[in-house]
């Protein structure tokens, strides 16, 4: 009986996200700041903003991380990727630290943007975009945001997700795009029964692949959504959420 309901529910899973990938693309409110997000969703004007913002997202909340390219271009007066390969290191360090830090880190994270910058301007003749264009396949993505200083694996299939399932990114496969497990992903999918509540993070990643080796990554914003709101780690609403008839936490809950 559960495993008939593990597969009802993984199916269902797979439907909305399928279905949610169809939808034209959306503008994304990433920090739910109108002019931080535009600078954001430029991906053709200004793809490095993004990268940026990937590699910031590290040790803080996220929200406060993808305002870091915003609050630097209001600093330094532009975001224009030539003004910022004309700044040196401690220049950055300057305008990471001060009036207030930028980072929980910024001594470490200025370092990792300066090696971004020189590596985008080397790499990819100062175009990040060149990281995601002509098709590429989703492990060749996943490999060269790996290859940016603080950047691991959570990041970089992070990253890969968001440029495939929010900006519609063509790319020739997904399959190494992984689940990014996080707080609220671990909690859901321990919650639904997928893994135990114990699970590690390597025991995650493969229990995605197995469900949908395709495209493992698929899972993520539908589960991430329900951890943020509905399936709360303290009284979750469970009264109020679309999975309970197959969820094992709900089952379990409604037993009581």
């Amino acid at each position: 009986m559960r495993q008939a309901k593990l597969a009802r529910l993984r199916e269902r899973l797979i439907s909305e996200a399928t279905e949610r990938l169809s939808r034209p693309r959306a503008f994304m409110s990433f920090v739910g700041v109108a002019e931080a997000d535009e600078l954001l969703n430029d991906i053709d004007g200004h793809p490095h903003a993004f990268v940026i913002a990937c590699i910031m997202d590290r040790q803080m909340g996220a929200e406060r991380a993808w305002r870091i390219p915003y609050e630097l271009k209001q600093r330094i007066g532009s975001f224009r990727f030539s003004r910022l390969a004309e700044l040196s290191l401690q220049d950055l360090e300057r305008v990471m630290a001060q009036p207030e830090p930028l980072h929980r880190f910024p001594k470490v994270m200025s370092r990792n943007l300066y090696a971004a910058i020189r590596r985008i301007e080397g790499q990819y003749r100062g175009n990040a975009a060149e990281i995601w264009t002509g098709r590429p396949s989703s492990a060749t993505i996943v490999r060269r945001f790996l290859e940016f200083d603080g950047v691991g694996q959570k990041i970089a299939t992070m990253a890969a997700n968001t440029l495939v399932r929010d900006f519609r990114i063509p790319v020739s496969d997904r399959y190494s795009i992984d689940i990014s497990v996080d707080i609220q992903i671990r909690r859901v999918f321990a919650r639904m029964g997928f893994v135990p509540e114990d699970a590690s993070t390597e025991y995650i990643i493969y229990r995605a692949r197995e469900l949908h080796p395709e495209y493992p990554g698929i899972f993520d914003l539908v589960l991430w959504e329900l951890g943020r709101t509905v399936c709360r780690p303290r009284r979750p609403a469970c009264d109020d959420c679309q999975w309970r008839e197959l969820c094992a936490h709900a089952n379990r809950k409604g037993a009581h």
